[in-house]
């Protein structure tokens, strides 16, 4: 289908200019509108004003610029068919078979602080997703184009083709474009069925309150790669990102090395990554099975590292490393030095040292990931025929905030040990137990169906470890509902015990630490991760 004239009109003008240019030079015919058209007639290109080509000018504050059956008849007329043909041509229409738009800027509007339900409204495109969607439904005669990194190889194939573009170019063109415009809606519809009930009778100048949850849930992902394989290499899978990632999250990593990633490698490079970023000072997380089985910080990433290799060595083996620094050669060395084998290396960068000194190793995947704090929003997890949607855990305990509950008061050092401890069991599977001193875990249980299983099995894998735990502190992610779990950790050394309280027991809690010694505070929040 050879492209004879082209209707331009769009908000995002990156590339029209020069694509317009293009067109031009093969002999394509332009129509276009407002700013657009000004643009391309200031730049010297011959364009006829939409409101010429139909014999009305834009209106309603340009509410109405293309809704006029001589812009879509020209598009919707199927070039197939006698009867479309022999209509618009008794109507004087010509045929559209280009059309490039893109819609008004309703995502910016409504990420401004303090935008009105006035302002967004008028950012709803109404003309343009109507053009897109005619173009795209009539794909066999009409090519439809909604994204700047097009505008090239269409270019490219219209020089190739003497000045057609092929079916399978326009069919693809059209699949974007209906994707384009469903994210589009969904937006608005998320965006207005998310704010509390009477947004729409404040005054214009008054800034609606977003409700927390939608009433009416739209999600829009990108596909960036098929996966070697779901969680066990019968399953397929494939990693999809939010169309707006969060700049420091494991989404917007680059893999500089090493295998392609399964679908395990992501979900546990996720848990690392999170887990390391929660730390100020320079911190090594090393991930198993999503649960972290050596955490540590230190003044240097290679002291981090060595204390959090201490911690279950075996575990560490084919696991997750993530730093939240710049990974050194002095890094690199220690792990060749252990001969410790990693199945993912994760930092926000690498010295050009360390880099060579990985390079050797091709199965190792490397991932360079920007260091930033901010949380999805919103957590999502599928359930059948269903979505649990929750807010993200943002709370960390401060020590302004803990609560002494027992007779023996933590000293300053106990207290920036719990705080650490009750960071890492943020990120452990409950029922989670941390037992932590000196900046490292010592001891961790996770995942268990009794929280004193869990006490044990953490009291047991530093024993493993040839670490003592005398002099330790323990993070608990949820309530004692017993004072067992109290017995264990107090029989295998511990000091002093952070928790979020609220058990109907606390006080038979509280008197079973009293009683040997131990200091207590708690949280006044719990952290399950399920």
């Amino acid at each position: 289908m050879t492209i004879k004239q082209a209707l331009i009109s769009v908000s995002d003008k990156t590339g029209v200019l020069e694509f317009a240019q293009g067109l031009a030079a093969q002999g394509v015919k332009l129509l276009s509108t407002g700013g657009t058209a000004k643009m391309l007639r200031d730049a010297g290109l011959a364009v006829t004003e939409i409101g010429d080509y139909t014999g009305f000018p834009e209106m309603l504050d340009g509410r109405v610029k293309t809704l006029h059956p001589k812009v879509h008849g020209g598009i919707l007329a199927r070039r197939d068919l006698a009867e479309h043909m022999a209509t618009i041509d008794a109507h004087g229409i010509p045929t559209i078979d280009l059309v490039c738009v893109n819609l008004y800027p309703f995502a910016a509007t409504i990420a401004k602080a303090g935008v009105t339900l006035e302002d967004a409204i008028e950012n709803i495109d109404i003309g343009g997703p109507a053009m897109v969607r005619s173009s795209a439904k009539n794909y066999n005669g009409v090519a439809i184009v909604t994204d700047p990194e097009d505008y090239a190889p269409l270019l490219e194939e219209m020089k190739a083709n003497g000045g057609a573009l092929q079916l399978a170019t326009r069919f693809g063109l059209a699949k974007k474009a209906f994707t384009h415009t469903a994210r589009y809606d969904s937006m608005i519809a998320n965006w207005l069925t998310g704010l509390d009930d009477g947004a729409e009778s404040k005054p214009a100048a008054a800034a609606p309150t977003p409700a927390i949850f939608p009433a009416k849930l739209q999600l829009a992902f990108d596909r960036t790669e098929i996966l070697r394989y779901g969680e066990n290499s019968h399953q397929q899978a494939a990693f999809y990102r939010d169309t707006t990632p969060l700049a420091g999250s494991i989404a917007a990593y680059t893999q500089l090395q090493g295998k392609e990633l399964s679908y395990n490698n992501i979900a546990d490079s996720d848990a690392a990554w999170e887990c390391v970023k929660a730390f100020d000072a320079p911190a090594c997380v090393i991930i198993k099975h999503a649960n972290p089985c050596g955490v540590a910080i230190d003044v240097t990433l290679l002291g981090a590292y060595e204390k959090a290799f201490k911690t279950d060595s075996t575990s560490a083996f084919g696991g997750i490393i993530a730093f939240n620094g710049e990974v050194g050669i002095d890094v690199v060395n220690a792990m060749n030095e252990r001969k410790h084998f990693v199945e993912v290396l994760i930092a926000p960068s690498f010295t050009a040292e360390a880099k060579a000194a990985l390079a050797s190793k091709t199965n190792l995947r490397v991932l360079v990931v920007p260091l930033g704090r901010d949380l999805n929003k919103l957590e999502l997890k599928r359930v059948g025929g269903g979505l649990l949607v929750q807010t993200a855990d943002d709370f960390t305990a401060q020590a302004s905030g803990l609560k002494v509950v027992t007779k023996v008061q933590p000293t300053a050092q106990q207290i920036e040990d719990l705080l650490f401890a009750e960071r890492v069991a943020k990120f452990v599977k409950s029922n989670a137990i941390v037992f932590c001193g000196g900046g490292m875990t010592l001891g961790v249980g996770a995942g268990q169906m009794s929280r004193v299983d869990s006490t044990k099995i953490a009291s047991i894998k530093a024993t493993n470890a040839g670490l003592s735990l005398k002099g330790s502190v323990v993070a608990s992610d949820a309530f004692f509902p017993f004072r067992d779990g109290l017995d264990v950790l107090a029989e295998a050394g511990a000091v002093a015990v952070i928790q979020p309280g609220g058990s109907m027991r606390d006080e038979e809690v509280i008197a079973a630490a009293d009683e040997h010694g131990i200091a207590m505070v708690f949280t006044g929040a719990r952290h399950f991760r399920h």
